[in-house]
This record gives C-alpha cells, sequence and structure tokens, in this order.
C-alpha cells in the first residue's frame, strides 16, 4: 500500500506536492483551513490546525505528518508524537522555525554565523541595544511574522513602544543589529529521518517590500569558498537542530564575504520554487521523499541558470487563467505556475520559471512571462 503523507495546511506549497506525490506513488492527504485553498484537490478534510482533536482525527488515516507552514502548536505536535505519529519535522525542530529567538539560542549554540541579537522586554532594553549598535537595528515579534510582517527598522525604543503594549507580560521582542549586506541569498538542504543529507546550490534572492520577487540559481558570482560555506552552515543546522524534509536557511553576504544567518524555514520555501524546473529532483518531490524516508534524489541543476519571478497581486480584471495562452505564446520556454488564489495587492497568487544557458536571457524571460499576469 502507498505511504499516506498527511500535509497539515491548504496553501500554495501543500497543491505544489500534489504531482510529484502521484509520481513516486505517493498517497498524499490534506488538512485544510477551510473550503477553496489552493490545495482542495487533496483536501480529505477541512478543519482547525490548531485544535487537537481535528488533527489527531486527520492524523489516524495517514502514515506520516508533514506542513505546509510551521504555526501548528507545539502542544498538538507533542500530542501527535506521544501518540505514536511519525512527524517530519518533528516539534523539536519546528520549535526553532516557530520561534525566532527560540531560533538565535539554538544557532548561537550551533556556532552558526548570524547578527548580534538580544531579547528585549521594554523601551529601556531596546534603547540600550540601539545605543550599542550604531543607533539604529531590527526589531521583530518572535512569533507569527513573515513576508514582511512582524519586522521594523527603527532608530528610537519608541517605536515599538506599540508592540511593547501588546506584548503579554514578561514576553520579549527580538532585536537584531542592522546588517550591512551586499545581497540575500538562500540555501537549501533536505534530510531523511535516517540521516541521508542532500544540498541544492546557493542562490541569491531579491527581496521588495519584504517578499521575494526573484530568485537566481545559483547565486551569481559566488566564490566557490562562499558555496561552501553555505553549504556548511545548512548541513550544521539540518544535523544540529534535527530537522527533517526541507530546510530553508535564508542569508546575509556582507561586503567582505561573509554571511550571517538570517531566518529559517522547515519546509519547501519560495527560495526553491526554482528547483520545480531547475533541477534533477525538486524541492516538493525532495520534501516527499525525506519525509516519507525514501532515497533522496539529486539536488544539481539541470541548466547553468534558472530564474524564479514572483507574481505578485495578479491583475485587476479577470482571472489568471485568462492570460495563460498570451504568456505561453509568447515565451514558450517559461514554465508558469499559479496557486489558485484570487488576485489581491502583494499576495503571492503564482510564479514563472525559465533555465538556460543565458543568465540576462533567463531573467528577461522569467519577468516578461510573469509580466502577463500583472
Amino acid at each position: 500500500m502507498a505511504v499516506r503523507v498527511g500535509v497539515i495546511g491548504g496553501g500554495q506549497l501543500a497543491r505544489m506536492m500534489i504531482a510529484p506525490a502521484v509520481e513516486i506513488g505517493l498517497d498524499l492527504r490534506v488538512l485544510a483551513e477551510q473550503d477553496g485553498m489552493s490545495a482542495q484537490l487533496a483536501a480529505s478534510a477541512v478543519g482547525d490546525y490548531r485544535d487537537v482533536d481535528t488533527v489527531r482525527a486527520f492524523a489516524r488515516d495517514v502514515d506520516v505528518i508533514t506542513f505546509d507552514h510551521e504555526h501548528v502548536p507545539q502542544d498538538v505536535l507533542r500530542a501527535l508524537v506521544a501518540d505514536g505519529v511519525a512527524v517530519h519535522p518533528g516539534p523539536d525542530a519546528l520549535q526553532y522555525a516557530q520561534d525566532k529567538l527560540v531560533m538565535r539560542a539554538g544557532l548561537a549554540a550551533l556556532g552558526v554565523p548570524q547578527p548580534d541579537w538580544a531579547p528585549v522586554h521594554d523601551e529601556a532594553e531596546l534603547q540600550a541595544f540601539l545605543d550599542d549598535h550604531g543607533g539604529r537595528a531590527v526589531v521583530k515579534t518572535p512569533r507569527g511574522g513573515y513576508d514582511g510582517k512582524g519586522v521594523r527598522v527603527v532608530a528610537s525604543a519608541t517605536e515599538a513602544a506599540d508592540w511593547f503594549a501588546d506584548t503579554a507580560a514578561g514576553e520579549p521582542l527580538l532585536v537584531e543589529e542592522l546588517v550591512s549586506f551586499t545581497r540575500e541569498l538562500a540555501q537549501q538542504v533536505a534530510r531523511r529521518p535516517s540521516g541521508e543529507i542532500v544540498a541544492y546550490p546557493v542562490v541569491e534572492t531579491v527581496q521588495r517590500d519584504g517578499v521575494c520577487a526573484e530568485v537566481i540559481a545559483p547565486a551569481p558570482g559566488a566564490s566557490e569558498r562562499l558555496a561552501e560555506v553555505a553549504e556548511q552552515i545548512g548541513r550544521r543546522i539540518a544535523e544540529g537542530l534535527g530537522v527533517t524534509g526541507m530546510l530553508a536557511v535564508e542569508l546575509f553576504e556582507t561586503d567582505d564575504e561573509r554571511i550571517l544567518v538570517n531566518e529559517l524555514a522547515m519546509r519547501p520555501h519560495n527560495s526553491g520554487h526554482w528547483s520545480q524546473d531547475g533541477a534533477v529532483t525538486g524541492q516538493f518531490e525532495q520534501h516527499l521523499r525525506a519525509v516519507a524516508d525514501l532515497p533522496l534524489g539529486q539536488a544539481v541543476p539541470r541548466a547553468p541558470w534558472s530564474v524564479m519571478v514572483n507574481i505578485l497581486g495578479g491583475p485587476a480584471e479577470g482571472g489568471l487563467e485568462d492570460r495563460f495562452g498570451s504568456a505561453m505564446a509568447e515565451h514558450p520556454e517559461a514554465k508558469i505556475h499559479t496557486y489558485g488564489k484570487a488576485p489581491r495587492p502583494g499576495r503571492k497568487v503564482g510564479h514563472v520559471n525559465v533555465s538556460g544557458d543565458d543568465l540576462d536571457e533567463a531573467v528577461y524571460v522569467a519577468r516578461a512571462a510573469a509580466a502577463f499576469f500583472d
């Protein structure tokens, strides 16, 4: 009988696991938050992922649980483990992706390079950090932030006063030094429960308004040494934190070619969408292989360059489907992926992948194809 993989969360990441699950003979089932979500084709249940009884009921019919997002509460995750359910990544690993203060402490214990940071409980502690770090810093809510949400650059502690007021008594915010970086990178690795691990090439990510807009694989101009260090960091984190499945390590590259860890994601990630069409084994198939403890596939590129451009927002009038024909006719070398989401300003509704021998040409085609969906 096929291995039954249960995915908690019905977003686009779960949606993009459907095809590779079918191809490698897995039975994919999804617990969606509501009807009509991106992964509705595989949604076998609809319910609240924060409710332990709902999640337990879903888990009874699968062999392994994995995730479309990292927001399932720890008490729910640990209840599944106590029931004997295989959970990948498990709660001990996921805590580092769920709480940025826990992540920073965990990375410090591993000796991984990262920005200076501190927990701050009030404006006085934040102001002291600012005074010690050039008068500007990044403040983050430890839990729940993504795509630029829950992140502020501040020059005065008063600029975070509302967050301190909203934070539960005794719970700190995270403050980090404002890193002067030349670009952002991402390193992906996959690890299965038996310990096998593979690494993808380090990629360059381009952010706009806190949202990933483009990815270039491999990172242009990256030295052999930088690529080696990025891979070493990814492997150290995956093994040291016990991550199973895909791990994305978001990185800052400084002007002296140092790299610092920004954030972690323990699931398929926007920085790896290029691999769907540009690598021997795409990240969604790789994640499924890993959590099912199947042999991992090669993570090497199929072409010298791959470019991913996100479709953000979508057309103000008409559906995305109305634009496919024109985009395909004009750019037949482009691979278009949409998420079944209604257009909305700033929302990720799809992406375009293009691979080839010439980087400039790949960037042009990917951007041009994505522009049909504006």
